[in-house]
């Protein structure tokens, strides 16, 4: 399986032990594999794995169901997924079947997924709660309602209905977030592949290019190096910049005017999440460099809490000073600093939050405050830092030679036990490195 999804089976048994232990002898955890998305008629997307799904088994396909029995006798670790079917593999492809399910995918037994109504109830009988991510699948959780109430309907016989159902997310997703070894690797080569992708765009870009030239680029490279966009990349010339979710990707890069690249390639499930900003001509211009160089400043100061046992959001911020105090002094905010915080003025320029977890999800799971406070940052723990200023065409309460400039900076940072390690570090991030990357150096 290692050679499939680059970790070993045996790290897939600690995940599900881990989980079992955290949800008690007397639960049941059931997880749906993700069903495959229509695109039109009878077409469908890409098939991608639930990451939860992915997370704690390996296994690659739809119409599945994950079920973990802490205790159980015969077996713990189940999954009901399609059996064989020549015909249909002719058509789609091979199947692992109940067979590979154990052999391959290191479960304690599999049944048909046909088989799942006749004997789940079974299976939910005697347990105290159910664990399940209520709310994601409307159908599912039908079915698991009436399940349980099959249950129910046998207490006069003596069945043991659940009494509890839990949100799986509660326990599941704190474990996601801090990240093993083996994970590590995965999200430095999927940084690899997307540094590399970013190089050749910046290399590539030339006046009367259309932004979605660019994006076949960067997204050639994550395909040539067996990675996938982890999400809809953003490519944005000019005042495009600015739209922080922009996703036409369609205008033409004109010379003189900035492009503002936002993506990232996902490999084995792990997603990178990389965004720079540079010149379509590869020169800066002064008001262009200015504001890129207090963004730089500001991912420096956020780096600089990027540490155990800092609060997480002490790199926001961090950052928030920096900018506030840059646009104060190149005139783009008036007044006092203390003022301009306390107010937020700086959000006019700098709306968003200043990073986000990264995993198997790009925007992955975990809780950023516990107990009502932003929670500390610990080893095996990775979140993205990007600081951005956006300063929008239309705004008139600027001078013209700041308008229509959007920047963002953003790295993949791991906290490490005695600090951080950039896993997006080889990229060029400073002003001068990437003129000097533009012009072939």
């Amino acid at each position: 399986m290692k050679a499939l999804t680059g970790i070993a089976a045996d790290e897939y048994v600690d995940r599900r032990r881990q989980l079992m232990e955290a949800a008690g002898d007397d639960a049941i955890l059931i997880l749906p594999a993700a069903p495959e998305r229509v695109r039109s008629l009878d077409t469908h997307y890409p098939y991608r794995q639930d990451s939860d799904f992915w997370y704690l088994t390996g296994f690659p396909e739809p119409e599945a169901v994950l079920v973990l029995v802490p205790g159980r006798r015969h077996g713990e670790v189940i999954l009901f997924c399609r059996e064989r079917d020549a015909e249909r593999e002719a058509w789609d492809g091979p199947r692992a079947g109940q067979e590979g399910a154990v052999a391959l995918y290191g479960m304690d037994d599999a049944y048909p997924i046909d088989d799942l109504d006749e004997i789940l109830p079974g299976l939910l009988e005697g347990r105290s709660r159910v664990y399940y991510h209520f709310g994601r699948d409307t159908d599912f959780d039908l079915k698991l309602i009436g399940w349980v109430n099959r249950v129910r309907s046998q207490v006069r016989h003596g069945a043991q209905p659940p009494h509890e159902l839990l949100e799986l997310g509660h326990l599941l997703h704190e474990q996601r977030l801090f990240k093993s070894e083996a994970e590590i690797a995965l999200m430095q080569r999927a940084a690899d592949i997307t540094m590399q992708a970013h190089r050749i765009a910046m290399r590539a870009v030339r006046p009367g290019m259309a932004e979605y030239e660019l994006q076949a680029d960067l997204e050639r490279e994550f395909r040539a190096n067996d990675g996938w966009p982890a999400y809809g990349s953003i490519v944005g010339t000019g005042a495009n910049g600015c739209v922080l979710h922009y996703h036409s990707n369609n205008a033409r890069c004109r010379d003189g005017e900035l492009v503002l690249i936002d993506a990232g390639a996902e490999y084995r499930g792990y997603a990178s999440d990389i965004t720079r900003t540079f010149p379509v001509n590869g020169r800066f211009s002064a008001e262009q460099r200015a504001l890129h160089d207090l963004v730089l400043a500001a991912q420096a100061a956020a780096l600089e809490q990027a540490r155990p046992g800092v609060p997480y959001e002490a790199g926001h911020l961090a950052a928030v000073q920096v900018l506030t105090e840059g646009l104060l002094q190149l005139g783009l905010l008036t007044g006092t600093l203390e003022t301009n915080l306390a107010e937020r003025h700086y959000q006019r320029f700098y709306p968003h939050k200043t990073g986000h977890w990264l995993g198997l999800d790009v925007h992955d799971v975990g809780d950023y405050r516990v107990d009502g406070q932003s929670r500390l940052l610990e080893p095996g723990m990775v979140y993205t830092i990007e600081p951005g200023l956006y300063v929008r065409s239309d705004d008139r309460s600027v001078d013209a030679r700041w308008r229509g400039i959007g920047i963002r900076i953003e790295d993949d940072v791991l906290i490490t036990a005695d600090g951080h390690r950039v896993l997006t570090e080889g990229l060029a991030r400073s002003a001068d490195a990437i003129e000097a990357l533009m012009a072939g150096a």
